[in-house]
């Protein structure tokens, strides 16, 4: 297993052939540029080996033909750059971070910081390595876990702590770190049955004070909406090393079926890592479209906005079933969309004593 500097030292290494490249188109008189993927649904293809989307062949080239190709290339140098000093410092910044370093960089700095994340991803995709071994992270730490696992969490100091993730935290669960591989996080036993990803903090809470974790041997992991990547590599992990199965519980909504897709398809601004993020044997619990009408729940009525997601999602190879292609077209005739605690209205223990009970033995599961 490899340390975490010698991944950095990787990456950069990866990088700095980048930066020859372009010193050698300049120094050879040529126009320097380089080829990226298309980061497009269009350009995402199954990946057999490891069971998730990735991209496919169609690329972009940056040249600096144009002002704005330019102006990339001479970002990327300084990005670059900039993570070479982080690295030789063994020093971090959160992408935020790196997005207000630029305005020291004249013509080079960024306008937007969705400029400079777009370009940390195009990075990895360059080099075939993570933002976390360049030393940038997110701004964000990974969601809230409860449950029956123990974990061994290596501090700052370097010291090894053992934690229960229901007998040694608060209501609020164990927060997972920003990164969580091996040599910071290992996973050292578990009494549960399954994993249950749960979108909202509201339901997560539910669940938890209803003690669901504790009555079904559950682990319940909020994802706090678009789940972060550390979220989505815990999930991977327990699926994986512990042999958990996986269930996704969102509200019912297209912009919630997105968030079960990066869960368990792999989303597609990071499908140049999926088989790093993706659990491919994750299963979609609900709110359902059939839900909302079986269970009778409250609704709104969907926006434009999401009536134009729902359409696109037809044509999204991730949800190219005829499962899904039944719910999301019974979504648009219905032209309602429903949230995960709409289920109160039949009392705040329904949840726990009806509706999962009813949906997790559907699925399969004993409980």
């Amino acid at each position: 297993m490899t340390t975490v500097s010698e991944r950095k030292q990787a990456a950069l290494r990866e990088m700095k052939k980048i930066a020859q490249r372009v010193y050698d188109d300049l120094s050879s008189a040529r126009i320097p540029e380089l080829e990226i993927p298309s980061r497009t649904k269009a350009n995402i293809e199954f990946d057999e080996r490891h069971g998730v989307w990735k991209y496919g062949d169609s690329a972009s080239t940056r040249s600096a033909v144009s002002l704005s190709g330019a102006q990339m290339l001479l970002r990327t140098m300084y990005v670059i750059d900039f993570i070479r000093q982080m690295v030789e410092q063994n020093k971090s910044s959160t992408l935020r971070e790196l997005y207000y370093i630029s305005e020291g960089w004249g013509e080079g700095k960024f306008s937007t910081q969705g400029d400079s994340d777009r370009l940390a991803e195009d990075l990895e995709i360059m080099t075939a390595t993570l933002r976390e071994d360049m030393s940038l992270r997110p701004e964000e730490d990974g969601a809230r876990v409860i449950g029956d696992l123990v974990i061994e969490e290596t501090t700052r100091k370097g010291e090894k702590r053992v934690i229960h993730c229901q007998d040694d935290v608060g209501d609020s669960g164990y927060s997972i770190p920003y990164t969580v591989e091996k040599e910071k996080l290992r996973i050292k036993s578990t009494g549960a049955r399954l994993v249950m990803a749960v979108e909202t903090g509201g339901m997560f809470d539910r669940l938890v004070e209803n003690g669901f974790d504790e009555n079904t041997d559950t682990i319940l992991v909020h994802l706090k909406g678009q789940p972060a990547r550390s979220t989505r590599r815990f999930i991977k992990r327990l699926n994986e090393e512990q042999k958990l199965p996986v269930v996704v519980f969102t509200d019912g909504d297209p912009w919630s079926y997105r968030i079960f897709a990066s869960v368990a398809y792999g989303a597609i601004k990071t499908a140049h890592i999926s088989e790093y993020l993706a659990t491919p044997a994750a299963e979609y619990l609900g709110i359902t479209p059939s839900d909302i009408h079986n269970y009778q729940l409250p609704t709104d009525d969907l926006t434009a906005e999401d009536i134009s997601a729902l359409q696109s999602e037809l044509s999204d190879p991730r949800f190219n079933d005829d499962l899904w292609k039944h719910e999301i077209e019974l979504q648009l005739k219905m032209g309602k969309k429903s949230e995960q605690q709409a289920l109160a209205k039949y009392g705040l223990d329904y949840v726990t004593d009806t509706y999962l009970p009813e949906k997790l033995t559907e699925m399969g599961y004993d409980f």
